[in-house]
């Protein structure tokens, strides 16, 4: 048998972690001010301006630079899925690598080609949400593209479709988030080629280090603000109008 009970408990770990705080982080995020929260009201208000904008450039660009972003750790995934392809033909040579580190785990030749298959797989996944991600965007430059000039600011119809566009753009940014993740969770396997008592460590770590980035860092505290200044302008606005 390629893995041992530790080696089993630590990778059921791995995916209840990865599985549960995504569901986790979706469902709190209804109710919570947290980054994917206060980002999208931002994006809404986004859309708003957008709408009353005669000129969009300065859109474009903030938009083109997301895609190059996305783009960019597109890009690298591939590079790093190629790399670890390679690693299936050097497995003997990895083997004594890991042999020769003082506390790690004894390498078995199956367990290290399961474990460099399940790399494989997460930066497969990875790719697949930043594509996603940038093809999203591009139905949100073609939204963006259509939407006429609203110059009073309060067509009901051209509101409505602003928040959609934000829809549009809050899913891409999802996907991006989704990718980003999945970097997160790959270097905890890497420990697992180490020891599985450390990779159980390294999941509640990335665990830990998402949960504090998401709900509880200064970003958030920021954003979740500035929320509050905009909500309370365009309350302003519409009072005075």
């Amino acid at each position: 048998m390629p893995f041992t009970p530790l080696d089993i408990i630590a990778l059921v770990i791995f995916v209840v972690l990865w599985t549960g705080y995504t569901w986790f982080a979706r469902k709190k995020a209804k109710t919570t001010d947290c980054i994917a929260r206060c980002l999208h009201q931002h994006r809404i208000h986004w859309m708003y301006e957008i709408m009353v904008r005669d000129i969009r450039v300065g859109d474009a660009a903030l938009l083109a630079n997301l895609e190059r972003n996305i783009a960019f750790f597109a890009s690298s995934t591939l590079l790093i899925l190629a790399g670890v392809l390679t690693l299936f033909a050097q497995v003997e040579r990895l083997e004594d690598v890991l042999s020769s580190i003082p506390y790690a785990d004894f390498p078995n030749h199956l367990a290290i080609q399961l474990k460099l298959t399940l790399l494989a797989f997460i930066f497969v996944i990875s790719f697949f949400q930043f594509t996603w991600s940038m093809r999203q965007y591009g139905f949100l430059n073609v939204m963006i593209g259509a939407a006429p000039l609203d110059q009073t600011g309060d067509n009901k119809n051209l509101m409505q479709y602003a928040r959609e566009m934000a829809v549009v753009q809050d899913q891409a940014a999802h996907s991006y988030n989704y990718g980003l993740r999945s970097y997160y969770f790959s270097l905890a396997v890497i420990s697992w080629f180490f020891h599985p008592a450390l990779f159980i460590f390294a999941s509640m770590f990335v665990v830990y280090t998402l949960f504090i980035r998401e709900f509880r860092s200064k970003a958030v505290k920021a954003i979740t603000t500035g929320q509050a200044l905009l909500n309370k302008e365009r309350q302003d606005g519409q009072g005075d109008s």
